[in-house]
């Protein structure tokens, strides 16, 4: 798709591959592994990472080998969505696949999370990118009486090749976030209240933190 096609034309091919995952996966806290290696996305994204598979109990793989850490063929495994709420939800979705499947790589922090910025500013002279609004008043600030035309990322797609490579792909210059396994037993923890079956805990945490999230709705 088009948000694949920017990642790949602002890439370094020498060491970066992209694997665009269409749509929103499994929710792999409640599917069965019968339902989770029946699907071709997440079966095609394991085959990629190249190590095999954790699974718990003795179930079949899907045809996939079992773990090996050593045939890991990336150093860094980064997801990379929309900053909206549609690719809040495909983020978490992978994190729950790789917290179920290959836990020891967000153990081993070979997890990462691709910052998206959330404006583009544009000077005669200079190109900014603020990822949220405290960046964007500060940018703005610094600028100061200087003509700038201020832009809204629309989305991954919507971007061109060089602000891909600037601000998602180029090492020097991009953000990533580490995935850090602080607490296993608090991330399952939260992962089943938010995606599992714990219906009553979800309410009860929507209840008691809805209010901290105000700030990032979009209306």
């Amino acid at each position: 798709d088009s948000a694949a096609t920017s990642c790949k034309l602002g890439r370094n091919a020498d060491f970066q591959a992209i694997m665009p995952v269409r749509g929103k996966t499994l929710n792999c806290m409640k599917s069965s592994y019968d339902k989770i290696f029946a699907s071709d996305i997440i079966v095609d994204l394991l085959k990629v990472i190249g190590c095999g598979v954790e699974v718990k109990g003795g179930k079949k793989s899907g045809g996939l080998a079992t773990f090996d850490y050593n045939l890991l063929k990336w150093s860094k495994i980064i997801i990379c969505t929309d900053a909206d709420e549609d690719g809040f939800q495909i983020r978490t979705l992978l994190l729950t696949l790789f917290y179920r499947l290959l836990p020891t790589l967000i153990e081993k922090g070979k997890i990462y999370i691709a910052e998206s910025p959330l404006f583009e500013i544009t000077t005669k002279d200079d190109t900014y990118f603020a990822y949220d609004e405290k960046e964007k008043t500060e940018i703005l600030k610094k600028i100061g009486d200087k003509k700038y035309t201020l832009q809204r990322s629309k989305g991954l797609g919507e971007n061109e090749a060089d602000m891909m490579s600037r601000t998602t792909m180029k090492p020097a210059t991009r953000r990533l976030i580490a995935v850090k396994p602080a607490d296993a037993a608090a991330t399952e923890e939260i992962f089943d209240v938010l995606l599992g079956n714990n219906l009553a805990g979800r309410k009860t945490f929507i209840a008691e933190h809805a209010g901290e999230y105000m700030k990032d709705v979009d209306v």
